[in-house]
């Protein structure tokens, strides 16, 4: 019993996800679906690029871990945020909040690499093709994907160790869905300026810096691409090209956003908003964006339902 209660004391409470709305009832439900499309989408994809051989190629591979990044991300909030609204449950214990957050961070910082990697393969592609097969090798694809995954790991370890140890005094009360680095700081009665500088820093390192290579690559690649004499080649290039950008502007816009600005500028709604739609609706979207215009992801889906068909 005391051990309970000790545990208790400790333990944070998850406000959910718009607590004042009227309709929470509804906006979980929606949530959820959200979250099912999210997941079957992305991991029909997987499936897709990994059954099919001609999908086995690098900007496919990095695709694939894109989509395994996003179910899991989904997968790390939404069980947990439903689980408390319907049971009514809204506590989460200082562990299971640090692990939400560490794996939150991870995937999201691993996304990040993940899009400025896909942008250099998209523009060795397009603007160096004869080195392409050299440059972008299957051990060197190899390494960039576990490079992502390292040094998501490593960032997420040190933005989640640290803020845990702030000192709590009053409310633990988390205004939020989910355990999120920038909320947990607001509950610290200690001055945590430093640390939220060096946020800000670490943001402009992991988000800015990826986020500008990324625009230098598809300047480049546009570039190339009005040079190009053959427009079904511009046409394809610009398909590509497209709907990475898309994905790239719905990623680090919010993210922008929430880790470059000061958590005292902006309120607990915008919070859960921007998180709501980098998070949830974001991994719902990137499947169909990278799908209804890639002729080479429909023919792989033709195959598979033509192969169930049969059998």
């Amino acid at each position: 019993m005391v051990g309970r209660n000790a545990s208790s004391v400790t333990d944070f409470i998850l406000v959910g996800l718009f607590p004042e709305f009227q309709h929470s009832t509804v906006l979980n439900f929606v949530v959820i679906f959200i979250y099912i499309l999210a997941f079957l989408g992305n991991l029909l994809l997987i499936v897709l690029i990994w059954g099919d051989c001609r999908l086995h190629t690098p900007m496919y591979i990095l695709l694939s871990q894109l989509s395994l990044i996003d179910l899991t991300l989904t997968s790390t909030i939404v069980p947990k945020t439903a689980s408390n609204f319907f049971t009514g449950k809204r506590t989460i214990s200082r562990i299971g909040c640090g692990t939400q957050s560490f794996f939150f961070l991870m995937l999201g910082m691993s996304e990040c690499l993940t899009l400025t990697l896909m942008a250099y393969d998209r523009y060795v592609a397009v603007c160096i093709p004869l080195r392409y097969p050299t440059i972008m090798s299957p051990r060197f694809c190899l390494h960039m994907v576990t490079g992502c995954w390292i040094g998501g790991s490593i960032s997420s370890f040190i933005h989640t160790v640290y803020p845990m140890h702030f000192h709590i005094c009053g409310s633990r009360e988390i205004h939020h869905f989910f355990c999120e680095v920038p909320v947990l700081i607001k509950l610290s009665c200690e001055d945590t300026s430093v640390y939220q500088l060096v946020v800000v820093v670490t943001s402009i390192v992991l988000l800015v810096v990826p986020f500008s290579l990324i625009i230098a690559s598809y300047t480049l690649i546009f570039l190339t691409v009005l040079r190009m004499n053959s427009v079904k080649g511009r046409k394809k290039a610009l398909a590509t090209c497209s709907s990475h950008l898309t994905v790239v502007s719905l990623f680090f816009g919010p993210n922008i956003f929430i880790y470059m600005t000061f958590t005292s500028s902006h309120s607990p709604e915008q919070d859960q908003a921007l998180s709501l739609f980098s998070n949830i609706l974001t991994p719902m979207l990137n499947p169909l964006i990278y799908s209804l215009r890639n002729k080479e992801v429909v023919a792989a889906l033709m195959k598979l339902i033509a192969r169930c068909g049969v059998s």
